[in-house]
This record gives C-alpha cells, sequence and structure tokens, in this order.
C-alpha cells in the first residue's frame, strides 16, 4: 500500500483551478514536514512549496507564490495544493513528500507516485 498517495490532478484551462490532496498514511504523515515538488516534461524535478509539521510555517518557489496554496490537515494526514490561475507552464507531474520532523528544510526521505497536471492554453 503506498504510503503517500496523490490525487486531484487533470486537464484544466489556463485561468482554472485544481486542488491536489496528499493522502498519508500515519508512518510517513505524523510529525513529518510535507512538500510539493513537480516534473516538466524535459525538465528537471523542481520543489515548489513546503509547509511544517505545525503548519506555521510555508515556503512557495517564486513560480507559484500568490498562486498556489499549500495548507495540511493533521486529523486527516492529508496535504494539500490549491492552484489557482493556472498556466500553460505549470503543466508536469506533481509529487507530494514528506521528511521527518518539524522543518520543511532538508532532504525528503517518502515520496507518492505523483498526479499529471495539464493546463491547456
Amino acid at each position: 500500500q503506498a504510503q503517500l498517495e496523490e490525487s486531484g490532478g487533470g486537464l484544466v484551462q489556463a485561468g482554472g483551478s485544481l486542488r491536489l490532496s496528499c493522502a498519508a498514511s500515519l508512518r510517513v504523515f505524523r510529525n513529518n514536514a510535507m512538500g510539493w515538488f513537480r516534473r516538466a516534461p524535459g525538465k528537471e524535478r523542481e520543489f515548489i512549496a513546503a509547509i511544517s509539521w505545525s503548519g506555521e510555517s510555508l515556503w512557495y518557489t517564486d513560480s507559484v507564490k500568490g498562486r498556489f496554496t499549500i495548507s495540511r490537515d493533521n486529523t486527516k494526514r492529508t496535504g494539500y495544493l490549491q492552484m489557482n490561475n493556472l498556466k500553460p507552464e505549470d503543466t508536469a507531474v506533481y509529487y507530494c513528500a514528506t521528511r521527518d520532523g518539524e522543518s520543511w528544510r532538508g532532504l525528503y526521505e517518502n515520496w507518492g507516485q505523483g498526479t499529471q497536471v495539464t493546463v491547456s492554453s
């Protein structure tokens, strides 16, 4: 059984919105920070957003700042990435990942399988 499982990807027109979810097992969620990454065709994996275990510390890469919102519900063991005003350049496979500890800084040990997001122009 997958430890992390993303859902919510799909095809959307430019300017539209999607909300990605990341359901996690207890082992890889409790006391773990969470990050979202993406890999566009022909490009390297990109770290785009992160949230600490407590939810008090957030981080976004510049290209998604103001458009994407990361959050988590620790009672449901689920993380979220709300994506608004999507652009064709946001097209990628999106992955959630977790790392042990409060801080989102550092290497991520646990990974989901990814969900495809395609934004048409």
